[in-house]
């Protein structure tokens, strides 16, 4: 067992847990980094898309060898009734750039590419190996921790958490409460192969191009949730979450959920033929700003998806999870260089820097969106998408029914199924939230 003393010890080799350890290794500190899963990346359910600016602000040359999929040129946003769907997508030429914003990946072949990046930092990364306790000293200050392995407790100056969103040593540890089912989300994703020229042929795509296709409606059946397609090389990344909450209630299987998604008259098409190689379930968390637990304390700071750091609304987790893992490591080499002790008041230099940065800025943003959607998911995922299926068609078909009795019938469906006041006050509510 290893018995010297490390300046950090990151438990996690997730996205968050590999920004902190890359960020804290590179700058000379001694790291010890402890991931549970087989190898770094084998417990992920993520789509998944990674956004070149955060990662590049912690290794600049990445493109050089990471295992990159395809860089997106168009998003496509769905929103679905059980045989159509009304969209909108973007596209657009300039992101054929030399330096391309963001990419696809397979988190189980990026994360060892990101693990190996922190070895060779100069990290110790030890996997199959779960950490089952924090260690205190007698004034409470975590110093370090016990595992699975034989062996007494491994010490260090800090410990930096990353261990996921329903990762239990923090819990256990009453260093933050256990996320609220109506906090988290479970996502379950298939792995669909197909060549990579039929992928190109299907979505508009040449050579690196990739294409997002992100769907919200009734393929929920009334959950909170969101339903996802992204393009890789040689297959299709395809999956949907709901709230935990709403599957507890509705009973509901989310298997069945993904089925009935592969099968809709909008995806099957692009899926036809594919052989799938994989299937997984991930919890992700999606309470936003006001779940956000205490972030640091006597001897420990919190990242990633165990500090809650998920933008639900635009569906951003992964550039979260490395910037806060960056801004955990910075500020920890800043207090190790001014030879202060690793104490709560100085770990609140993290929260500090966090707070000042995009990823609490945008959370701070839409603080009331999570219980908007949540308090208002069978108006926004089951009754607006039906009628906006039927305005669209109404609009589309011509019959011989004048435009203005199909404008009259269309509005009449509107406040027939929400009353005028329900309108305005959907319309009211969504703006005060997304403000």
């Amino acid at each position: 067992m290893i018995e010297e003393e490390f300046d950090a010890i990151v438990v996690g080799a997730g996205m968050s847990g590999n920004a902190a350890a890359y960020t804290m290794a590179s700058q000379g500190l001694a790291v010890l980094q402890l991931e549970r899963g087989e190898y770094p990346g084998s417990k992920n359910v993520q789509g998944a898309i990674m956004y070149a600016d955060m990662l590049e602000q912690i290794i600049p040359d990445f493109r050089n060898d990471a295992p990159l999929e395809r860089h997106l040129v168009e998003q496509r946003f769905w929103v679905m009734d059980d045989t159509s769907h009304t969209g909108m997508q973007y596209r657009s030429d300039d992101f054929n750039e030399a330096r391309p914003n963001r990419y696809t990946i397979i988190r189980a072949q990026f994360d060892k590419w990101f693990s190996r990046k922190v070895r060779e930092a100069g990290a110790t990364v030890l996997c199959e190996t779960t950490v089952t306790e924090l260690v205190r000293n007698a004034k409470g200050k975590v110093i370090g921790v016990r595992t699975d392995r034989a062996g007494g407790p491994i010490y260090a100056n800090v410990v930096v958490l990353a261990e996921g969103v329903n990762g239990l040593l923090g819990t256990r540890a009453g260093l933050r409460k256990m996320p609220k089912p109506e906090s988290v989300a479970l996502a379950v994703k298939e792995m669909h192969f197909l060549p990579d020229e039929v992928i190109e042929q299907r979505f508009g795509l040449q050579g690196d191009e990739g294409c997002v296709i992100e769907a919200a409606g009734t393929i929920s059946r009334s959950m909170a949730g969101l339903a996802f397609l992204y393009t890789n090389k040689e297959s299709i990344s395809l999956g949907i979450g709901c709230l935990v909450s709403d599957f507890a209630q509705t009973r509901e299987s989310p298997y069945v959920l993904l089925d009935a998604f592969k099968h809709h008259p909008s995806i099957r098409p692009l899926i036809a033929g594919s052989e799938v190689k994989e299937y997984s379930a991930h919890l992700i968390p999606e309470g936003g700003y006001k779940a956000i637990p205490q972030l640091f304390g006597d001897g420990w700071v919190a990242v990633g998806d165990a500090a809650q750091l998920n933008n639900a609304i635009h569906r951003e987790g992964s550039n979260l999870a490395m910037t806060s893992g960056r801004i955990a490591g910075e500020a920890i080499i800043e207090i190790k260089g001014r030879n202060q002790p690793m104490i709560r008041r100085n770990l609140a230099l993290y929260k500090t820097m966090l707070d000042k940065s995009f990823v609490v800025k945008d959370l701070m943003k839409y603080k009331d969106m999570p219980d908007l959607i949540h308090t208002n998911s069978r108006n926004f995922f089951m009754t607006y998408p039906q009628l906006m299926s039927q305005a669209a068609q109404n609009f589309m078909r011509v019959d011989g029914t004048p435009k203005i009795e199909k404008e009259k019938a269309t509005t009449a469906a509107f406040i027939k199924a929400r009353s005028r006041w329900g309108l305005i006050s959907d319309v009211v509510r969504l703006a005060l939230a997304w403000r």
